[in-house]
């Protein structure tokens, strides 16, 4: 069944608030995209609409945690994480207080806001702030574990949802590792890392290249940040050829951390499939296509190369 992250987010987030009166939901006047608002109609006296204000909405979580609550914050992945990266570094991360900030609408799959809103940067500068874990689930079943992994483990944390309704990758008794990398198809020499909407992606990709007698290892990297470093390092010596998939800049995201453990622990070329540039404005699907993200794009670039 096909279900955005964000609606996950929201169905995960309102079971969580009925149970534990701790957590408190916090948005920035976008409650009904973000889906931050099925959570909140479990408690109303528990959720609060920061207004287009989100500096305020993260500053107000960290006094949140610092008075033993569990705040879940949230907005799109740009304004939530680009237009407040100071107050999350300065106000959450660097005392360690355990608020969750959950970003939807993520990449360049939120369609036809155009740049403003497409946040393709986002996790390379959370992934650079000190103590702050990062997140990207690829269906509804992964995001739900994510929600109650983060909730049940204090410290701060990034999660990246999108908007749009993603193919399940995973089956409802999935039992999850979130802190561990998942292996999706096993292949002789080409691995391709991917995280998000990029997993299906990647799947599709497989299928296409299956068919011409190509088995490429999908792996999908969830945790970005603390990564599962010793199973990424172990696909890296397995194989010969090695790809990344991200629906976010090749700087500093999905990419950049398979390449850091690569020069850490074994050398590889790393062949990294992103964006290189900003992006546009139409409809989501649209966008994918136009930048080989799509299952037949990431099956170009990875043929191409071969």
């Amino acid at each position: 069944m096909a279900k955005a992250t964000r609606e996950a987010y929201g169905e995960e987030l309102a079971k969580l608030v009925k149970e534990n009166p701790k957590i408190v939901v916090l948005d920035a006047d976008l409650a009904g995209s973000t889906k931050s608002a099925v959570g909140g109609k479990e408690a109303p006296e528990r959720f609060f609409d920061m207004g287009i204000a989100e500096a305020n909405m993260i500053g107000v979580a960290a006094g949140f945690a610092a008075s033993g609550y569990i705040p879940f914050a949230s907005s799109f992945a740009m304004f939530c994480t680009g237009r407040v990266w100071e107050q999350v570094r300065n106000s959450v991360a660097y005392p360690g207080l355990n608020v969750k900030i959950v970003g939807s609408h993520s990449g360049i799959s939120v369609g036809e806001d155009g740049v403003t809103h497409q946040a393709i940067e986002d996790i390379a500068i959370m992934r650079a702030i000190t103590g702050l874990r990062v997140y990207v689930p690829c269906d509804q079943y992964e995001t739900k574990a994510v929600i109650d992994y983060v909730a049940e483990n204090d410290g701060p944390c990034y999660v990246r949802l999108g908007r749009s309704a993603v193919d399940d990758v995973f089956t409802p008794d999935k039992k999850f590792d979130i802190t561990k990398i998942n292996i999706l198809k096993s292949g002789a020499k080409i691995a391709v890392f991917c995280c998000g909407l990029m997993v299906q992606s990647t799947l599709k990709a497989a299928e296409m290249l299956k068919e011409e007698g190509i088995d490429i290892t999908v792996v999908d990297v969830c945790a970005i940040k603390p990564a599962d470093e010793e199973g990424i390092a172990r696909v890296l010596e397995d194989h010969e050829t090695i790809f990344t998939v991200e629906e976010h800049s090749v700087l500093g995201g999905l990419g950049s951390l398979v390449c850091e453990i690569a020069a850490d622990r074994c050398p590889r070329k790393i062949h990294r499939i992103g964006m290189y540039g900003f992006g546009e404005s139409a409809d989501w699907k649209t966008l994918l296509k136009e930048y080989n993200l799509d299952g037949e794009g990431v099956y170009n670039q990875i043929k191409g190369y071969l």
